[in-house]
C-alpha cells in the first residue's frame, strides 16, 4: 500500500514579505503579489490622501488615512495567502490528489442590520463636500451636531419595536 505524499515547493509568494513591502510603501505589496493595476490605485489614494492632508477636514481625513494604511498592509498579505492556497490545490491536482470541497454557501445571503449607517456616511460625506467647495460654511455645521444624536436615538427606538413585532 503505497500513498502518494505530496511535498509542497516553496509558495509562491511569501505573506511577511507582501505585509513589509507595503508597509514600506503602500501598494509595494500588491506590486510583489502582481497586481499592478491594485497597486497604482493605491498609490494614486495614497498620494491623493497625502495631498489632501492640509485641507479637508482635520480630525477626519488623518482617521481615513491610517486606516487606508492598515488596510493596504492587511489586503496584501490575504491577497498572498490566497495566492498560495489556489497554488496548493493546483499541485495536489497535478499530483492526482482531490482538494476537499468547500462548504456549501446558502444561495442567497439574508440581510442583517439596516442601510443606516451607510445613508450617514453618505450624509456626512455630502456635508464635507459642501464645506470643502465652502457651499456651507463648517462652523454652523456644529451648531448642528446635536441633531445627529437625536436622528440615531429615533433609529435606536425604531429598530426597538421593529423586532418586537
Amino acid at each position: 500500500m503505497s500513498e502518494k505524499i505530496i511535498v509542497q515547493k516553496r509558495p509562491p509568494k511569501s505573506p511577511a514579505a507582501a505585509g513589509i513591502f507595503s508597509g514600506f510603501f503602500p501598494g509595494a505589496g500588491q506590486l510583489y503579489n502582481g497586481e499592478a493595476p491594485k497597486a497604482l490605485l493605491f498609490v494614486i489614494i495614497f498620494a491623493g490622501a497625502i495631498s489632501m492632508m492640509g485641507h479637508g477636514p482635520e480630525p477626519f481625513l488623518p482617521l481615513i488615512f491610517a486606516a487606508f494604511y492598515i488596510y493596504q498592509i492587511v489586503e496584501a498579505v490575504q491577497t498572498a495567502k490566497a495566492i498560495n492556497q489556489k497554488a496548493l490545490e493546483v499541485e495536489i491536482r497535478e499530483a492526482g490528489g482531490t482538494v476537499p470541497a468547500e462548504a456549501p454557501r446558502p444561495a442567497k445571503p439574508e440581510p442583517r442590520g439596516s442601510v443606516f449607517w451607510g445613508f450617514v456616511l453618505m450624509g456626512l460625506g455630502v456635508i464635507f463636500l459642501l464645506v470643502n467647495f465652502n457651499i456651507i460654511d463648517s462652523d454652523r455645521i456644529w451648531d448642528f451636531w446635536p441633531v445627529a444624536i437625536i436622528v440615531i436615538g429615533i433609529k435606536l427606538i425604531f429598530d426597538f419595536f421593529g423586532k418586537s413585532d
